[in-house]
């Protein structure tokens, strides 16, 4: 719009013309927003706010009397409020590049007069406190001028030709030489130790490579011997096994063989001594009874006649059931077992009567029966007969007719 200024964001405006502005100021300040003036009435022109540099170059004279050249960068810039615009304003709007030289000049008295009491160990070693000290015996008159010092940097300082900042560094160089002697010897001891652990272990690493190719070959050959040896082998065990079949054979035809021995002699040669055995002992037997029949002859006698006598006991037993009341429940066995039982009863009776006689026997050392009137009275179990000389039942021969015994 005609008559409407802005400044830019880095520009103060100032509106001359009309009314005065704050503080009686010839001009007013406007800054951030625009603003409406009218032609020809107002006039309108602009301070630049952004940063600026002034460079320095002097020579100092130390408190000791040495001469130093002295390098140092000013950043400055005019201040942000009213009161700076306006004497920056009034001083440099006509010609704002007389800032960076007034700044200049303003810092280059103010260095001079620091470094005059100061040393230069002070100076070299200090820089830091020698630019804060500039600043702040600066910064009243930069702000009379209406400039803000942002930073002052002491880029260099040198003696020129006296030397004495070399031969002030001559120690830490001689030391910092020393040490880099120090620190190259022991590179070089380092890397030669490095070399060596190296060589080392490049040897190492040969040495097992080597063994672990010593015992793959190792292996390689015994994996070849074994297999070489494994045809023979597996026809040694092959026979082996065959040998061992073949004795087993052989031991199982050596027992079959010792069997049929047995079988064959062992076993014909035990049963006919058996046969011997049994027919000595038979014959002894029959030699022993031969003596003893001879020597008791008549107890053979006696032995034959009860003998004779047992139909005649069992007839008596038999007897004696005339009169029972006795019932067969199952026939022809029945029958067959009382008649059993009967003769049953008269070999106990015969069995009784040789006791007896044995123990008359023991009575009669000589064996031989009392001999009375030369007849045994037998009597039933109802009736007692007399000695008679009738022949009784199943007898062969009349009593007076029995053969008497013969003396050996």
């Amino acid at each position: 719009m005609f008559g409407y200024r802005v400044p830019a964001p880095d520009e103060a405006m100032l509106i001359s013309g009309g009314r005065r502005g704050l503080g009686g100021a010839p001009f007013r300040v406007v800054t951030g927003h625009g603003k409406f003036v009218l032609p020809v009435f107002r006039k309108v022109r602009f301070l630049t706010l952004s940063m600026c540099e002034s460079e320095v170059v002097e020579t100092c004279v130390t408190k000791q009397g040495i001469a130093l050249h002295v390098r140092a960068v000013i950043a400055f810039k005019v201040g942000n409020d009213n009161e700076s615009i306006i004497n920056a304003g009034q001083r440099f709007l006509s010609d704002q590049d007389q800032m960076s030289v007034l700044t200049g000049r303003i810092f280059a008295g103010h260095l001079r007069a620091i470094i005059g009491s100061m040393t230069v160990e002070e100076i070299v070693t200090e820089r830091q406190k020698l630019a804060a000290e500039v600043l702040d015996t600066s910064k009243t008159e930069m702000a009379k001028i209406g400039l803000i010092v942002d930073s002052l940097q002491i880029q260099s300082i040198d003696d020129g030709d006296t030397g004495y900042i070399d031969a002030m560094s001559a120690p830490h160089k001689a030391a910092i030489q020393r040490q880099a002697q120090i620190a190259q010897a022991q590179a070089n001891q380092a890397a030669a130790e490095a070399e060596q652990e190296a060589a080392r272990r490049q040897a190492e690493y040969a040495r097992q490579t080597a063994v672990v190719k010593a015992e793959y070959s190792a292996e390689v050959d015994r994996a070849q011997a074994h297999a070489a040896q494994a045809g023979p082998l597996a026809r040694a065990h092959a026979q082996q096994e065959v040998l061992a079949a073949q004795t087993e054979l052989a031991q199982r035809q050596a027992k079959l063989r010792q069997q049929e021995l047995v079988a064959e002699v062992v076993k014909p040669a035990e049963a006919e001594a058996e046969r011997v055995r049994i027919l000595a002992a038979a014959e002894a037997q029959r030699m022993k009874v031969q003596a003893e029949a001879a020597a008791s002859y008549d107890r053979v006698a006696l032995d034959r006649m009860l003998i004779d006598q047992l139909p005649l006991i069992v007839k008596e037993a038999a007897g004696g059931l005339s009169g029972a009341n006795v019932n067969v429940l199952n026939g022809a066995d029945g029958l067959g077992e009382i008649a059993a039982g009967l003769v049953a009863q008269g070999l106990t009776i015969l069995d009784s009567v040789r006791q007896n006689l044995n123990g008359h026997d023991g009575q009669n050392p000589g064996g031989r029966p009392e001999e009375g009137n030369g007849r045994l009275e037998l009597r039933g179990p109802d009736t007692a007969k007399p000695d008679t000389d009738e022949k009784q039942p199943g007898d062969d021969s009349a009593a007076g007719d029995r053969p008497q015994p013969r003396t050996p």
